[in-house]
Formats: structure tokens, sequence, C-alpha cells
């Protein structure tokens, strides 16, 4: 399993890992401790992590969210120091130390908190995925 098969909707909280396509949408099944499986239809907005890329200063623009785990997994391990309920400073200079030239201007903090639990979420039920992502790079 890669970041290509796990998803993000856009209203529901956590991540799912993509299952098949039906007809009129896409059948997804929850990470996490229950396994619920839900059929996303076209009016879902749902995002692949494989594609999210984070806002940067530098030339490129942007940097991979694939690129950002693998800096926290080095940095952090299992235990990135903040969670959803951090301060909003805290949540800046954590991600200031792992991306430092991220564009404060157009990652917002409901962006940070997204990262850090997606994080928490692959780590803890699919880890499997980071190690991938370290022997890429």
């Amino acid at each position: 399993m890669d970041l290509k098969e796990i998803a993000s909707i856009s209203g529901k909280g956590g991540l799912f890992k993509i299952v098949k396509p039906t007809r009129s949408g896409v059948i997804l099944e929850s990470l996490g401790e229950n396994k619920a499986k839900i059929v996303a239809s076209s009016n879902n907005r749902i995002s692949i992590l494989q594609e999210i890329s984070i806002y940067t200063t530098d030339a490129e623009g942007s940097v991979p969210l694939a690129n950002v785990f693998k800096t926290i997994k080095e940095e952090f391990g299992d235990d990135p120091g903040v969670n959803s309920s951090s301060s909003s400073e805290e949540l800046k200079a954590f991600l200031k130390h792992v991306l430092p030239e991220y564009d404060e201007s157009r990652v917002y903090v409901s962006d940070i908190k997204k990262i850090v639990s997606w994080y928490k979420i692959i780590y803890n039920y699919v880890p499997e995925i980071l190690e991938q992502e370290t022997e890429e790079k």
C-alpha cells in the first residue's frame, strides 16, 4: 500500500483506503479501529494523499506531502509532539521545523492539524507507507 491508495474526504474525519471503484463513485474503508466501508460518490470531495502538496516560498512552489511525512518520521518517529488541540503557535513552529520554507500565508493552521492527524493515522495503521517513502527518497 502507498499514498496513492489513501484518501481524505472533505467533511469526514480520518483517512480512507481506496477499495475499488464503482459505477457512481468509489468504495472506501476507514483506516482505524472500526473498518467501516462507505461509498463516496461524485458529490464528495475526495483527495488522494499522493496528490497533496504543501505550499513553499522556494522556487519549486510546493513540496509533496510524502516528503513532509518522511521528514516527520526521521525527526520525531511516533510522536510529533503536537496534536490537533495544540496552540496555533506550536503547530506553526512544528511545521517550520519540519519544512522551514513553508508558505505561512497559504498554509493554514487547519492544514497543519490535518498533516499531524494524517501522519498519526498512517503511523499507527499503515506504517509500511512511511517505510516505503523513506526507502524511495
